[in-house]
């Protein structure tokens, strides 16, 4: 085998590579006695059917089987000898061959850049460490009781206020025509719980059941259906009943309802979930700052053919949603249309970059640290996935045994997780106790900050997931099991 190297630009290479005629008629020849052994054809005893037969009736078939494999392990083995790891799959084009001649073809590829790593223990970071309040979990409790509540029709006569649920039918429309969704009867609005648009609940409110009004109000202009955005609507509401609400009692049947044996139970759960969630944003804000840093000291080219691939993927999600947010219109839409499309290109390229020059600097960082995943740890991690499809259990198991790209999207988190667990090893950080509402407000300044930066200069990045405020506290898994709920 003979390589030449054609192109060495930056990370891009090619190479011709020249395969002697002679070594492929051995493979050749080879795998025609390999076939002979169990070949049965009329006229000839099994296993004694001659070469020369078999090259007439199999050589074709026999000669493109040998050519892929000797192109696959030759182009490996040239990787090999020049040292070169390769970014992607590389690319071959077959430039000279005919049958009895040597093969000749050319391979592209873009090598994995050499990273000149920083030293992890330099980089400072300081961890919100969020604690809880115990009036969280109380405020979580009453949110408990208000989702159990009950409703009584109220008692003699008077308006109707904040707190109060009204019965009503209602008809809404917009420049004189009814609109899908605008129509509803026996609807059960608590006045106060800003369910419905702008408006409309306040001009429920100081009024008589049995009384017939007409609602003026205005649809938001980022209402999700968008025939509807900033339109005025007229609806006609006839109130037939008001009711009075009645939070549960916060006691012992109430933990019951939710499916935990008494109070005490219920608040030590209510106590954990919300320690869970927090933490686990605390770690989410830990660990963007440090992919900040990390992605500010490192300066290295990166793989074209990555971006790309990386950028098709990110430009797809982007169409799909486009697509979603048109057959539904109630999709609340992502202000994203308000780009031309070149601006969100230019942008998602940008992000496409960035996740390829992080990914690349955690990969070799890991790679240098021989960081691996124990197969216990992926088991866990496909068995984790397979308790979301309850029955179907096996056939998630082997689904993956049988799809690699499919356990790579599971592995890869995985890693990365290790790898970053690893740096804060080393890293100079310095844990901060803080409370739930500083955290909470620190967090809506990263997000104000986040939101600058991109005015200034257009860059998606994702806003930091908030965990739920004091009025959804993590309890309201268990609180409201039947309502149902993310980033980039």
């Amino acid at each position: 085998m003979q390589i030449t190297e054609t192109k060495s630009e930056g990370l891009s290479r090619e190479y011709t590579i020249n395969l002697p005629a002679d070594e492929i008629e051995e493979k050749v020849t080879h795998k025609l006695k390999e076939i002979q052994r169990t070949a049965n054809l009329p006229g000839f005893r099994p296993g004694k059917v001659p070469v020369p037969v078999l090259r007439k009736r199999f050589g074709q078939a026999v000669l493109g089987e040998v050519l892929e494999r000797a192109v696959g392990d030759s182009s490996q083995q040239a990787l090999s000898e020049k040292g070169v790891r390769p970014a992607m799959q590389p690319e071959i084009e077959i430039t000279t061959f005919e049958d009895g001649s040597d093969l000749e073809y050319k391979m592209s590829v873009e090598t994995l850049p050499d990273i000149e790593l920083t030293d992890l223990a330099k980089i400072k970071l300081e961890r919100l460490v969020p604690k809880a309040d115990p009036k969280d979990v109380d405020d979580a409790l009453e949110n408990i009781a208000k989702a159990h509540q009950t409703s009584e029709p109220i008692k003699g006569k008077r308006k109707s206020k904040a707190g109060d649920i009204v019965v009503i039918d209602f008809v809404g429309s917009v420049d004189g025509e009814e609109f899908p969704g605008g129509k509803a009867e026996d609807y059960q609005l608590e006045l106060g719980s800003d369910s419905f648009i702008p408006g409309f609940e306040d001009q429920l409110t100081g009024i008589n059941a049995g009384n017939e009004m007409e609602v003026s109000v205005t649809f938001p202009e980022g209402y999700g259906a968008t025939e509807l955005a900033g339109k005025d609507a007229l609806f006609k509401v006839n109130i037939k009943e008001i009711r009075e609400a009645t939070p549960a009692h916060i006691d012992d049947e109430l933990a019951k309802k939710t499916g935990i044996e008494n109070l005490e139970k219920l608040k030590e759960s209510i106590a954990e979930e919300q320690a869970r969630e927090y933490n686990s944003v605390a770690r989410m804000r830990a660990k963007r700052l440090l992919l900040d840093q990390l992605f500010e000291v490192h300066e290295f080219e990166v793989p074209g053919k990555m971006v790309d691939q990386e950028f098709d993927t990110i430009w797809n999600q982007y169409e799909e949603q486009k697509k979603a947010q048109a057959e539904n219109p109630d999709t609340e839409a992502d202000g994203g249309d308000e780009k031309s499309e070149d601006e969100q290109r230019d942008e998602f390229r940008e992000i496409a970059s960035r996740r390829v020059r992080l990914g690349l600097l955690l990969a070799e960082i890991g790679r240098q640290n021989e960081i691996q995943i124990g197969q216990e740890e992926i088991n866990r991690a496909i068995m984790e996935e397979a308790r979301n499809y309850p029955g179907q259990e096996q056939q998630v198991l082997e689904f993956y045994k049988e799809n690699p790209q499919a356990l790579e999207n599971v592995t890869a988190p995985l890693y990365e997780e290790k790898v970053v667990d690893f740096i804060l090893e080393l890293a100079n950080v310095t844990d901060k106790k803080i409370s739930v509402k500083d955290f909470m407000a620190t967090l809506e300044k990263d997000n104000e900050e986040e939101e600058k930066k991109a005015k200034a200069k257009p860059k998606k990045k994702a806003a930091l997931k908030k965990p739920a405020t004091k009025k959804k506290a993590a309890s309201k898994k268990k609180a409201d099991k039947e309502a149902g709920d993310e980033a980039e």
